[in-house]
């Protein structure tokens, strides 16, 4: 427990370490998102607004 939490009731310092723990839980089970196959080169269009195709920016 780190000095900053030594003031705390024991069970916020209880509840802290369970957060704590729970957090490096779900850290390590983590998994990287999977490779996107045959999706589109360059930039995110969801995120610059426009879609291109062969040179052409299109809108919706």
């Amino acid at each position: 427990m780190s000095d900053e939490h030594k003031d705390l009731p024991p069970a916020a310092q209880r509840a802290l370490a369970e957060a704590a723990e729970r957090r490096r839980k779900a850290q390590a089970e983590a998994k990287e998102p999977p490779k996107e196959l045959g999706g589109r080169e360059g930039p995110d269009p969801a995120r610059y607004g426009d879609w291109e195709k062969k040179g052409i920016a299109i809108d919706f």
